[in-house]
């Protein structure tokens, strides 16, 4: 299979998979929607595969911890603390950000059987009934 082909694929296994987390982050009306989680999936696939071929020199892994990190900052942006209740809300939707760019880069590196497996577990865990203090 040519090279190029082989890239598109991963790219398209991050689309399908980032959609599948962010249709059932859309159903349940939260921030991060459908279009979000496959940006940030897809957006991670990219650099993945970019920082796989498109460099002859240097640290692969170096990108890696720069989406893990970006990622990080951004789902840090979801996160909001109520002080006069102590309330802290979109922990799950900064999580679901930040795993959805695993899922990213492991559809970008390859990985045809975890990226989907993680998808799936992801979904399961969404899926569970939400606890109340």
């Amino acid at each position: 299979m040519p090279i190029e082909l082989e890239m598109i694929l991963r790219i398209l296994l991050a689309v399908v998979l980032g959609s599948a987390i962010g249709f059932q982050r859309g159903k349940a009306e939260k921030p991060a929607g459908m279009r979000d989680i496959i940006l940030i999936c897809t957006g991670a696939a990219l650099f993945t595969i970019i920082s796989i071929y498109g460099f002859n020199i240097g640290d692969q892994a170096r990108v890696a911890a720069g989406i893990v990190t970006g990622i990080g900052f951004l789902g840090a942006g979801a996160i909001i603390r109520r002080s006069e209740a102590g309330v802290v809300k979109g922990l799950t939707t900064a999580a679901t950000i930040w795993v959805a760019a695993g899922i990213g880069m492991a559809a970008g590196a390859g990985m045809y059987i975890i990226a989907p497996v993680s998808t799936l577990l992801v979904l399961l865990v969404l899926l569970l009934p939400r606890q109340t203090p």
